[in-house]
């Protein structure tokens, strides 16, 4: 099962992560189209810079962590 996982991710840490930001950020759009204070609570506004600071900084470091050195 998980030798299913890694190919269908290409075995990238990278990759497995922007198909879940995708899948989240769809899911996200559905539910605030349908009700747009549902994910207030969950992602006060406050937080969202700092939200987008650590993706970012995670973001780069899958992706360095399989540049060839």
């Amino acid at each position: 099962m998980w030798s299913r996982i890694k190919k269908f991710f290409a075995d990238s840490e990278t990759i497995f992560w922007a198909r879940l930001q995708a899948f989240i950020g769809v899911v996200a759009v559905i539910v605030t189209y349908v009700d747009p204070q549902v994910l207030a609570p969950v992602i006060p506004s406050d937080w969202f810079p700092a939200f987008l600071v650590v993706n970012g900084v995670l973001t780069e470091f899958l992706r360095r962590r399989r540049a060839d050195l």
